[in-house]
Protein backbone atom coordinates (compact mmCIF):
# COMPACT_ATOMS: atom_id res chain seq x y z
CA UNK A 1 0.00 0.00 0.00
CA UNK A 2 2.84 2.43 1.04
CA UNK A 3 4.26 1.58 -2.50
CA UNK A 4 1.50 2.58 -4.17
CA UNK A 5 0.85 5.77 -2.66
CA UNK A 6 4.30 6.88 -2.93
CA UNK A 7 3.88 6.20 -6.49
CA UNK A 8 1.08 8.31 -7.00
CA UNK A 9 1.46 10.82 -4.72
CA UNK A 10 1.10 14.54 -5.71
CA UNK A 11 2.21 16.14 -2.49
CA UNK A 12 5.47 18.46 -2.75
CA UNK A 13 8.96 16.51 -1.38
CA UNK A 14 9.83 16.53 2.19
CA UNK A 15 13.16 17.92 2.82
CA UNK A 16 15.28 15.62 4.75
CA UNK A 17 19.22 15.37 5.22
CA UNK A 18 21.71 13.69 5.17
CA UNK A 19 20.60 10.24 4.38
CA UNK A 20 23.92 8.11 3.47
CA UNK A 21 25.59 11.60 3.76
CA UNK A 22 23.72 12.96 0.67
CA UNK A 23 20.46 15.44 0.71
CA UNK A 24 17.42 13.44 -0.25
CA UNK A 25 13.99 15.13 -0.61
CA UNK A 26 11.33 12.65 0.24
CA UNK A 27 7.71 11.81 -1.03
CA UNK A 28 5.09 12.64 1.20
CA UNK A 29 1.73 10.52 1.55
CA UNK A 30 -1.10 10.36 2.99
CA UNK A 31 -2.10 6.94 4.82
CA UNK A 32 -4.45 6.06 7.24
CA UNK A 33 -3.14 6.44 10.78
CA UNK A 34 -3.82 3.05 11.73
CA UNK A 35 -1.14 1.66 9.20
CA UNK A 36 2.51 3.07 10.48
CA UNK A 37 4.00 0.88 12.80
CA UNK A 38 5.72 1.99 15.87
CA UNK A 39 9.49 1.43 15.58
CA UNK A 40 10.86 -0.92 18.93
CA UNK A 41 14.59 -0.48 18.53
CA UNK A 42 13.41 3.35 20.46
CA UNK A 43 15.97 4.86 22.50
CA UNK A 44 13.13 7.23 23.96
CA UNK A 45 11.72 4.49 25.51
CA UNK A 46 14.26 2.02 26.04
CA UNK A 47 14.26 2.43 30.26
CA UNK A 48 11.08 1.69 29.91
CA UNK A 49 10.86 -1.81 27.74
CA UNK A 50 13.73 -2.68 29.39
CA UNK A 51 11.74 -2.26 32.68
CA UNK A 52 8.62 -4.31 31.46
CA UNK A 53 10.81 -6.91 30.21
CA UNK A 54 12.18 -7.36 33.92
CA UNK A 55 8.85 -6.84 35.69
CA UNK A 56 7.48 -9.61 32.88
CA UNK A 57 10.66 -12.13 33.23
CA UNK A 58 10.21 -11.84 29.52
CA UNK A 59 12.90 -12.39 26.89
CA UNK A 60 15.39 -9.36 25.92
CA UNK A 61 14.65 -9.03 22.70
CA UNK A 62 10.95 -9.25 23.45
CA UNK A 63 10.33 -6.30 22.02
CA UNK A 64 12.13 -6.05 19.04
CA UNK A 65 11.20 -10.23 17.67
CA UNK A 66 7.83 -9.09 17.82
CA UNK A 67 7.47 -5.71 16.29
CA UNK A 68 4.46 -6.65 14.52
CA UNK A 69 2.75 -7.97 16.82
CA UNK A 70 -0.67 -6.06 17.69
CA UNK A 71 -0.08 -6.97 21.35
CA UNK A 72 2.94 -6.03 21.56
CA UNK A 73 2.38 -2.88 19.36
CA UNK A 74 -0.34 -1.50 22.11
CA UNK A 75 2.14 -2.18 24.54
CA UNK A 76 4.71 0.33 22.78
CA UNK A 77 1.39 3.15 22.23
CA UNK A 78 1.07 3.24 26.33
CA UNK A 79 4.61 3.60 26.99
CA UNK A 80 4.96 6.33 23.68
CA UNK A 81 1.39 8.36 24.76
CA UNK A 82 2.73 8.29 28.83
CA UNK A 83 6.06 10.29 26.98
CA UNK A 84 4.07 12.44 24.73
CA UNK A 85 1.65 13.66 27.35
CA UNK A 86 4.39 14.22 29.90
CA UNK A 87 6.43 16.47 26.77
CA UNK A 88 10.00 16.88 26.52
CA UNK A 89 10.77 18.79 29.82
CA UNK A 90 8.87 20.25 32.46
CA UNK A 91 8.88 23.49 31.03
CA UNK A 92 7.81 22.55 27.59
CA UNK A 93 4.20 21.96 26.31
CA UNK A 94 3.87 18.37 25.98
CA UNK A 95 3.14 17.11 22.42
CA UNK A 96 -0.52 15.82 22.64
CA UNK A 97 -1.16 19.25 23.84
CA UNK A 98 0.71 20.85 20.84
CA UNK A 99 -1.27 18.55 18.25
CA UNK A 100 -4.56 19.25 20.07
CA UNK A 101 -4.23 23.01 19.40
CA UNK A 102 -2.22 23.05 15.74
CA UNK A 103 -2.76 19.14 14.34
CA UNK A 104 0.42 17.89 12.25
CA UNK A 105 2.57 19.91 11.86
CA UNK A 106 5.08 18.00 9.61
CA UNK A 107 5.12 14.64 8.25
CA UNK A 108 6.26 11.60 10.10
CA UNK A 109 9.45 9.97 9.06
CA UNK A 110 8.59 6.22 7.99
CA UNK A 111 10.64 3.43 6.12
CA UNK A 112 8.99 1.69 2.94
CA UNK A 113 7.57 -0.68 5.24
CA UNK A 114 5.83 1.73 7.45
CA UNK A 115 7.84 1.44 10.65
CA UNK A 116 8.06 4.93 12.03
CA UNK A 117 11.53 6.09 12.26
CA UNK A 118 10.77 9.43 13.40
CA UNK A 119 7.93 10.82 15.43
CA UNK A 120 6.25 7.75 17.45
CA UNK A 121 5.39 9.87 20.04
CA UNK A 122 3.63 12.32 17.64
CA UNK A 123 1.94 9.07 15.87
CA UNK A 124 0.61 7.78 19.43
CA UNK A 125 -0.81 11.10 20.81
CA UNK A 126 -2.81 11.63 17.55
CA UNK A 127 -3.69 8.01 17.74
CA UNK A 128 -5.09 8.54 20.94
CA UNK A 129 -6.69 12.10 19.76
CA UNK A 130 -8.89 10.54 17.27
CA UNK A 131 -10.06 7.92 19.14
CA UNK A 132 -11.19 10.18 22.05
CA UNK A 133 -15.22 10.10 22.38
CA UNK A 134 -15.60 13.74 21.96
CA UNK A 135 -15.00 13.41 18.27
CA UNK A 136 -13.22 16.72 17.72
CA UNK A 137 -9.99 14.82 16.11
CA UNK A 138 -11.79 12.68 13.51
CA UNK A 139 -9.02 14.98 11.32
CA UNK A 140 -6.07 12.66 12.12
CA UNK A 141 -7.69 9.64 10.61
CA UNK A 142 -5.38 10.16 7.61
CA UNK A 143 -1.68 11.37 8.46
CA UNK A 144 1.16 12.61 6.56
CA UNK A 145 4.34 10.35 6.42
CA UNK A 146 7.53 11.19 4.72
CA UNK A 147 9.07 7.74 3.15
CA UNK A 148 12.23 7.07 3.13
CA UNK A 149 13.87 4.81 -0.09
CA UNK A 150 12.99 1.15 0.03
CA UNK A 151 16.46 0.28 0.26
CA UNK A 152 17.08 2.05 3.70
CA UNK A 153 18.38 -0.73 5.84
CA UNK A 154 18.71 -0.90 9.89
CA UNK A 155 22.40 0.71 9.83
CA UNK A 156 20.44 3.97 7.68
CA UNK A 157 17.80 3.64 10.28
CA UNK A 158 20.17 4.19 13.29
CA UNK A 159 22.45 6.44 11.90
CA UNK A 160 19.09 8.61 10.77
CA UNK A 161 17.82 8.51 14.30
CA UNK A 162 22.05 9.71 15.52
CA UNK A 163 21.71 12.56 13.27
CA UNK A 164 18.47 13.36 14.42
CA UNK A 165 19.19 12.87 18.46
CA UNK A 166 22.31 15.17 17.59
CA UNK A 167 20.00 18.41 17.23
CA UNK A 168 20.17 19.97 20.92
CA UNK A 169 16.36 20.46 21.23
CA UNK A 170 15.74 16.43 20.23
CA UNK A 171 18.06 15.64 22.79
CA UNK A 172 15.84 16.52 25.30
CA UNK A 173 13.35 13.76 24.38
CA UNK A 174 16.03 11.17 25.53
CA UNK A 175 16.37 10.33 29.65
CA UNK A 176 20.48 9.53 29.72
CA UNK A 177 19.87 5.61 29.93
CA UNK A 178 17.91 5.91 25.81
CA UNK A 179 20.94 8.44 25.15
CA UNK A 180 23.76 6.05 26.85
CA UNK A 181 21.97 2.82 24.64
CA UNK A 182 22.19 5.01 21.69
CA UNK A 183 25.61 5.87 21.81
CA UNK A 184 26.52 1.98 22.73
CA UNK A 185 24.40 0.94 19.27
CA UNK A 186 26.00 3.27 17.42
CA UNK A 187 29.62 2.08 18.51
CA UNK A 188 28.99 -1.58 18.09
CA UNK A 189 27.82 -0.40 14.56
CA UNK A 190 30.38 1.78 13.67
CA UNK A 191 32.96 -0.20 15.57
CA UNK A 192 34.91 3.08 17.21
CA UNK A 193 33.73 6.43 18.93
CA UNK A 194 35.21 8.43 15.25
CA UNK A 195 32.48 8.56 13.62
CA UNK A 196 29.78 7.92 16.37
CA UNK A 197 31.43 11.29 17.39
CA UNK A 198 30.91 13.13 14.00
CA UNK A 199 27.12 11.86 13.60
CA UNK A 200 25.96 13.05 17.17
CA UNK A 201 27.87 16.29 17.10
CA UNK A 202 29.31 14.81 20.71
CA UNK A 203 33.37 14.14 21.78
CA UNK A 204 34.74 11.13 21.92
CA UNK A 205 35.54 11.38 25.43
CA UNK A 206 31.72 12.01 26.27
CA UNK A 207 30.73 9.09 24.51
CA UNK A 208 32.75 6.18 26.30
CA UNK A 209 32.35 7.66 29.30
CA UNK A 210 27.99 7.96 29.06
CA UNK A 211 28.50 3.91 27.83
CA UNK A 212 30.37 3.52 31.03
CA UNK A 213 28.06 5.11 32.90
CA UNK A 214 25.30 2.95 31.95
CA UNK A 215 27.91 0.21 32.53
CA UNK A 216 28.21 1.05 35.97
CA UNK A 217 24.65 1.53 36.13
CA UNK A 218 23.76 -2.17 35.08
CA UNK A 219 26.37 -3.18 37.73
CA UNK A 220 24.66 -1.47 40.72
CA UNK A 221 21.19 -2.65 39.40
CA UNK A 222 22.18 -6.45 39.03
CA UNK A 223 24.70 -6.73 41.92
CA UNK A 224 23.21 -4.31 44.68
CA UNK A 225 19.96 -3.92 44.33
CA UNK A 226 19.00 -7.40 42.30
CA UNK A 227 16.55 -5.75 39.62
CA UNK A 228 18.32 -5.81 36.16
CA UNK A 229 17.19 -3.26 33.91
CA UNK A 230 14.86 -1.24 36.33
CA UNK A 231 16.15 1.92 35.08
CA UNK A 232 13.61 3.94 37.03
CA UNK A 233 15.67 3.76 39.81
CA UNK A 234 18.25 5.38 37.80
CA UNK A 235 17.23 7.62 35.46
CA UNK A 236 15.67 10.74 37.48
CA UNK A 237 18.70 11.37 39.89
CA UNK A 238 21.58 8.59 38.75
CA UNK A 239 22.76 10.23 35.65
CA UNK A 240 25.46 12.60 37.64
CA UNK A 241 26.84 9.92 39.98
CA UNK A 242 27.16 7.22 36.97
CA UNK A 243 28.73 9.70 35.04
CA UNK A 244 31.38 10.62 37.94
CA UNK A 245 31.92 7.01 39.09
CA UNK A 246 34.52 5.46 36.38
CA UNK A 247 36.88 8.29 37.33
CA UNK A 248 36.87 7.82 40.78
CA UNK A 249 37.10 3.98 39.99
CA UNK A 250 40.16 4.53 37.78
CA UNK A 251 43.67 2.88 39.10
CA UNK A 252 41.98 1.34 42.21
CA UNK A 253 42.72 -2.26 42.13
CA UNK A 254 39.31 -4.56 42.44
CA UNK A 255 38.90 -5.00 46.06
CA UNK A 256 39.08 -0.89 46.42
CA UNK A 257 36.68 -1.02 43.40
CA UNK A 258 33.95 -2.42 44.99
CA UNK A 259 34.46 -1.03 48.01
CA UNK A 260 34.24 2.49 46.18
CA UNK A 261 30.92 1.31 44.65
CA UNK A 262 29.37 0.36 47.98
CA UNK A 263 30.25 4.37 49.53
CA UNK A 264 28.96 5.75 45.99
CA UNK A 265 25.75 3.50 46.10
CA UNK A 266 25.05 4.04 49.75
CA UNK A 267 25.38 7.86 49.53
CA UNK A 268 23.23 7.98 46.27
CA UNK A 269 20.54 5.78 48.00
CA UNK A 270 20.27 8.00 51.53
CA UNK A 271 20.15 11.66 50.09
CA UNK A 272 18.43 12.87 53.01
CA UNK A 273 21.46 12.07 55.26
CA UNK A 274 23.82 14.26 53.75
CA UNK A 275 22.61 17.60 55.19
CA UNK A 276 21.19 18.73 52.28
CA UNK A 277 24.30 18.53 50.45
CA UNK A 278 24.80 17.48 46.65
CA UNK A 279 25.85 14.17 45.92
CA UNK A 280 28.60 15.50 43.76
CA UNK A 281 30.28 17.21 46.89
CA UNK A 282 30.83 13.77 48.09
CA UNK A 283 32.71 12.18 45.02
CA UNK A 284 35.97 12.41 46.98
CA UNK A 285 34.75 10.16 49.49
CA UNK A 286 34.33 7.20 47.23
CA UNK A 287 37.17 8.56 45.21
CA UNK A 288 40.35 9.61 46.20
CA UNK A 289 39.51 9.21 50.43
CA UNK A 290 37.65 5.78 49.70
CA UNK A 291 40.05 3.88 51.51
CA UNK A 292 40.00 6.46 54.40
CA UNK A 293 36.23 6.53 54.91
CA UNK A 294 36.52 2.26 54.57
CA UNK A 295 38.88 2.59 57.31
CA UNK A 296 36.75 5.22 59.48
CA UNK A 297 33.84 2.63 59.01
CA UNK A 298 35.37 -0.29 60.37
CA UNK A 299 36.73 1.08 62.98
CA UNK A 300 34.16 3.25 64.38
CA UNK A 301 31.82 -0.66 64.16
CA UNK A 302 34.67 -2.64 65.36
CA UNK A 303 35.09 -4.77 62.22
CA UNK A 304 37.29 -7.19 61.46
CA UNK A 305 38.57 -6.86 58.03
CA UNK A 306 41.22 -8.94 55.46
CA UNK A 307 45.01 -8.22 55.65
CA UNK A 308 46.92 -6.40 52.77
CA UNK A 309 49.05 -8.99 50.61
CA UNK A 310 52.95 -7.83 51.50
CA UNK A 311 55.70 -8.94 49.26
CA UNK A 312 58.17 -10.71 51.71
CA UNK A 313 60.83 -9.92 48.98
CA UNK A 314 60.07 -6.50 48.61
CA UNK A 315 61.92 -3.32 49.85
CA UNK A 316 59.24 -0.50 50.22
CA UNK A 317 59.09 2.08 52.04
CA UNK A 318 56.14 2.77 54.49
CA UNK A 319 52.99 3.80 52.81
CA UNK A 320 50.22 3.45 55.07
CA UNK A 321 47.94 4.38 51.44
CA UNK A 322 48.93 0.53 50.40
CA UNK A 323 47.74 -1.21 53.13
CA UNK A 324 44.38 0.61 52.92
CA UNK A 325 44.19 -0.03 49.28
CA UNK A 326 44.86 -3.18 49.51
CA UNK A 327 42.59 -4.07 52.36
CA UNK A 328 39.67 -6.74 51.68
CA UNK A 329 36.33 -4.57 52.81
CA UNK A 330 34.52 -7.70 51.72
CA UNK A 331 33.37 -7.85 55.56
CA UNK A 332 31.89 -4.26 55.51
CA UNK A 333 29.95 -4.85 52.22
CA UNK A 334 28.15 -7.85 53.50
CA UNK A 335 27.15 -5.62 56.75
CA UNK A 336 25.70 -2.78 53.81
CA UNK A 337 23.68 -5.90 51.78
CA UNK A 338 22.09 -7.59 55.60
CA UNK A 339 18.81 -5.56 55.89
CA UNK A 340 19.89 -6.30 60.25
CA UNK A 341 22.79 -4.30 60.29
CA UNK A 342 22.40 -2.32 56.86
CA UNK A 343 21.15 1.09 58.87
CA UNK A 344 23.95 1.11 61.27
CA UNK A 345 26.32 0.61 58.86
CA UNK A 346 24.68 3.25 56.52
CA UNK A 347 25.10 6.09 59.36
CA UNK A 348 28.97 5.18 59.26
CA UNK A 349 29.72 4.83 56.23
CA UNK A 350 28.06 8.73 55.57
CA UNK A 351 29.43 10.11 58.66
CA UNK A 352 32.28 8.68 57.86
CA UNK A 353 32.25 10.38 53.86
CA UNK A 354 31.74 13.82 55.51
CA UNK A 355 34.43 13.53 58.34
CA UNK A 356 37.12 12.07 55.52
CA UNK A 357 35.96 15.36 53.24
CA UNK A 358 36.19 17.71 56.15
CA UNK A 359 39.86 16.93 56.53
CA UNK A 360 40.35 16.63 53.27
CA UNK A 361 39.64 20.19 52.48
CA UNK A 362 40.88 21.55 55.96
CA UNK A 363 38.27 22.24 57.73
CA UNK A 364 39.54 20.19 60.47
CA UNK A 365 42.87 20.46 59.32
CA UNK A 366 44.03 22.04 62.78
CA UNK A 367 43.48 18.21 64.16
CA UNK A 368 43.97 16.66 61.30
CA UNK A 369 47.64 15.91 61.78
CA UNK A 370 47.20 14.87 65.03
CA UNK A 371 44.77 12.09 64.02
CA UNK A 372 46.70 10.64 61.80
CA UNK A 373 49.86 10.36 63.93
CA UNK A 374 47.15 9.03 66.60
CA UNK A 375 45.60 6.24 64.07
CA UNK A 376 49.16 5.52 63.80
CA UNK A 377 49.87 4.75 66.85
CA UNK A 378 46.57 3.19 67.96
CA UNK A 379 47.81 0.81 65.20
CA UNK A 380 51.49 -0.27 66.31
CA UNK A 381 50.06 -0.66 69.44
CA UNK A 382 48.11 -3.76 68.33
CA UNK A 383 50.87 -5.48 66.58
CA UNK A 384 51.99 -8.23 68.75
CA UNK A 385 54.84 -9.43 67.10
CA UNK A 386 55.05 -12.48 69.23
CA UNK A 387 52.39 -14.05 67.26
CA UNK A 388 53.79 -13.05 63.80
CA UNK A 389 54.78 -15.61 61.51
CA UNK A 390 58.62 -16.88 61.22
CA UNK A 391 58.54 -15.24 57.49
CA UNK A 392 57.31 -12.14 58.32
CA UNK A 393 59.46 -11.19 60.57
CA UNK A 394 62.11 -9.86 58.01
CA UNK A 395 60.11 -7.38 56.40
CA UNK A 396 58.04 -6.30 59.17
CA UNK A 397 61.74 -5.14 60.62
CA UNK A 398 62.34 -3.58 57.36
CA UNK A 399 58.92 -1.67 58.14
CA UNK A 400 59.29 -0.67 61.27
CA UNK A 401 63.03 0.91 60.35
CA UNK A 402 61.13 2.73 58.06
CA UNK A 403 58.77 3.76 60.41
CA UNK A 404 61.16 5.04 63.14
CA UNK A 405 63.27 6.99 60.63
CA UNK A 406 60.08 8.76 59.55
CA UNK A 407 59.02 9.01 63.08
CA UNK A 408 62.03 11.13 63.68
CA UNK A 409 61.95 12.98 60.46
CA UNK A 410 58.59 14.47 62.07
CA UNK A 411 59.80 14.74 65.68
CA UNK A 412 62.38 17.10 64.16
CA UNK A 413 59.81 19.19 62.26
CA UNK A 414 57.84 19.48 64.96
CA UNK A 415 60.66 20.89 66.90
CA UNK A 416 61.62 23.04 64.36
CA UNK A 417 58.41 24.84 64.44
CA UNK A 418 57.96 25.13 67.96
CA UNK A 419 61.47 27.12 68.33
CA UNK A 420 60.06 29.64 65.64
CA UNK A 421 56.68 29.93 66.84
Amino acid sequence: MIAKAVAATKAPPFPFHEYRNKRFDLPVIDIPISLPVYRMQNFRTFSDQAEYISKENLAIDFFQAAQEIETVQQIQHEMLVKLAERGKTESLTPIIDVLKRERQREPLLITASGVVVNGNRRLAAMRELYASPSGEFLDFSHIDCAVLPSDANPKDVLDIEARLQAKQETRLDYDWVGDAELMKAMVEQHKGTAEVSKLLNRGEKEIRNTIQALAEADIYLNEWVKSPRKYSLVTDDGWQLFKDLPKQLENKELGLQQASRAIAWTLFENPDKLGGGRLYNYNAAFGKLASDVMDRVTEKLGIAVGEPNVDQEEDFEVDFGEFSEATDYTAVIDLLRDPKSKSDVIDAVVEAAQTAIEIDKGQKSGKAALKAVGQAHAKLMAVDVTRAAADTHAPMLKQLESVEQLARVLIAKLKAHKQGE
